[in-house]
């Protein structure tokens, strides 16, 4: 993780549309982030960055939480190649380059493989590489370098939207308050989540009934199976006596999305989320005092 303090990033917008190219940058290091949408992919090729050596994200999926990980030594003539053959279905590219140009094939492949087990550790964006990287024999000035670079990389694409590396839960602080634990105990769910700063966790071990769909079945409770379906085909859910069980730690972006979910119907999760001693998650959040003494 990135030191906790200070910093500068600058947000350069070539284009003036602050939804096209955004480059961003770190005051005291030389390592940029350029994030692409997949439109704006023909203006990249024709910038000098796009003939670097790099490492770049492809972002997809429908939320936007899948990443493909991958380095080229010509990195704009390998995004045309992704484009071109359509393998991978993304909508946004996030290259990772050195503004002094001293990126090298070892960096590049030594930065893909850290950024592959880095992003498996956090668990965050569903990780769609086939492969692990290629862990090459990194000499250690190289290699302290490359993790210098790999920081600075990690901080511009949060800052960018993209905390690919951030893990779900941050690891528990001496001193610091315990996690606040919400239920869902409604419909015969059996939930355990935690409300963060960028959506609702629930929790792994979390189960709530199955519902087969027909055509019987409500229109407002098909988009919610059908993406339960999606989760158990990725591995989120593991289905078991007509029950899904959560196998890691999944984030929601947003209480109600998290809830739906859950109650495979529209559902407020800020009424359906509640602690043990029956507070909703509106009333803990509506009463910072509430959420400081519970």
């Amino acid at each position: 993780m990135h030191p906790k303090h200070p910093k500068t990033i600058q947000i350069f917008l070539p284009t003036g549309e602050p939804q096209g190219i955004r480059i961003a940058e770190e005051s005291t290091s030389i390592m940029r982030v350029i994030e692409v949408p997949r439109r704006d992919l023909a203006t990249f090729f024709a910038m000098e960055e796009a003939s670097q050596v790099g490492v770049y994200f492809l972002i997809g999926g429908m939320d936007n939480d899948e990443v493909y990980i991958g380095q080229s030594g010509e990195v704009g003539k390998r995004l045309k190649q992704h484009h071109d053959k359509n393998e991978i279905d993304f909508t946004r590219a996030l290259v990772l380059i050195s503004l002094t140009q001293n990126l090298t094939q070892t960096h590049a492949l030594y930065l893909e493989w850290l950024a592959i087990e880095k992003a498996t550790q956090s668990g965050r964006f569903n990780l769609s590489n086939g492969n692990k990287g290629q862990k090459t024999h990194t000499p250690l000035p190289l290699k302290a370098a490359c993790e210098a670079m790999f920081e600075i990389g990690e901080l511009l694409l949060s800052t960018l939207g993209y905390p690919i590396f951030e893990p779900l839960r941050k690891p528990t602080q001496p001193n610091s308050q315990p996690e606040q634990i919400f239920h869902c105990p409604r419909g015969g769910v059996e939930a355990q989540a935690i409300y963060t700063q960028d959506g609702m966790i629930v929790l792994k071990g979390s189960h709530f009934a199955y519902q087969h769909k027909d055509d019987k079945t409500p229109l407002y409770r098909q988009k919610f199976i059908t993406q339960c379906d999606e989760l158990i085909e990725k591995g989120v859910l593991h289905k078991e006596k007509e029950r899904c069980f959560f196998t890691k730690d999944f984030r929601f972006t947003s209480p109600s999305s998290a809830a739906s979910l859950l109650l495979l119907g529209n559902a407020n999760g800020w009424t359906e989320f509640k602690t043990a001693q029956g507070k909703t998650l509106k009333e803990i959040y509506a009463n910072p005092q509430e959420k400081n003494d519970d």
